[in-house]
């Protein structure tokens, strides 16, 4: 009796201690998010202050490393969901299928200096660029030359097999150092997410696009090739052509922490927030022309 009594104990603190609004989780996060990750978690925390959201910003190659080998971290925000390998990965040592799916899309974001009148890319050109075929003279800043997922998506998206010109390219830490290396450095080129430079009400962007501007890339699939910039409608239709997802994968096979902020993420107010950060939204959110009629 005393080694059932001893068993039943040690299960329930083994058990679950988080519901969908209240506990405690790790969660690991593509640096290229910061910014708008950074407000969904304040307002989810204040919405429910008994949740608690720990997250730590890196490399989205850090976040899988996170996702395989912590057996803390609870769910990762990258910018792409499971493998058919991986899904059987985590069945064998999970016992389960982890959850994934899309929640917002992230446009990267050509930046130039605020004195540059270089300001219109096309595919071919950034491409030719990064290569070193031409251009040579400007410089092009990254967040890291590998591990990053701005990184994965350049040479998947636009190199196409191709690889880096390590003459010309710079690598930096962070998606913050990138801005501020192309608002130092008058001929150069750099490559960050929407979120950290598109949100024209954060006071804290404004200020860095007083520093550097936002260039503009052609768009190809439109008939006449306009260069368009990474705008909401310009993400959600394609027009603008460096368009990437965004993604969370969660480790819970049970109603927990993780299912509450990714419920929060989907639902309208997580939507707005992505909205907000001038990301492109899953929710349709449709614009109704009204007139207000106002007495005096």
């Amino acid at each position: 009796m005393i080694l059932f009594f001893i068993t039943g104990c040690e299960s329930k603190v083994k058990g679950p201690t988080d519901t969908l609004v209240s506990g405690t989780i790790h969660i690991s996060v593509d640096e290229s998010f910061k910014p708008v990750m950074e407000e969904q978690i304040r307002v989810f925390e204040k919405s429910f202050p008994q949740a608690h959201i720990i997250a730590e910003y890196k490399t989205e190659a850090d976040c899988f490393k996170d996702l395989y080998n912590d057996s803390a971290n609870r769910m990762v925000i990258v910018t792409r969901g499971l493998k058919d390998e991986e899904d059987v990965y985590f069945l064998d040592t999970l016992k389960f299928y982890p959850h994934w799916d899309n929640i917002a899309n992230d446009a990267i974001t050509v930046i130039v200096n605020s004195k540059s009148n270089d300001t219109l890319f096309s595919l071919e050109r950034l491409r030719n660029q990064l290569s070193g075929k031409t251009n040579r003279e400007q410089k092009i800043v990254f967040d890291g030359l590998n591990a990053t997922s701005t990184v994965r998506f350049v040479m998947d998206s636009i190199l196409k097999g191709e690889k880096f010109d390590t003459s010309v390219v710079q690598a930096v830490k962070t998606s913050q150092q990138v801005i501020e290396y192309v608002a130092k450095t008058e001929n150069a080129v750099g490559f960050v997410g929407i979120s950290w430079v598109g949100n024209p009400e954060d006071s804290a962007q404004v200020n860095m696009l007083n520093k550097v501007k936002i260039a503009y890339v052609s768009c190809v699939v439109c008939d006449d090739q306009p260069f368009v910039k990474p705008m909401q409608a310009s993400i959600s239709t394609r027009r603008y052509p460096l368009v990437r997802g965004l993604y969370y994968i969660l480790k819970e096979n049970y109603n927990g922490l993780g299912t509450g902020f990714v419920n929060f993420l989907n639902q309208e107010r997580g939507q707005l927030i992505f909205r907000r950060a001038y990301l492109g939204t899953r929710m349709d959110f449709g614009v109704r022309r009204v007139r207000i009629n106002q007495k005096l």
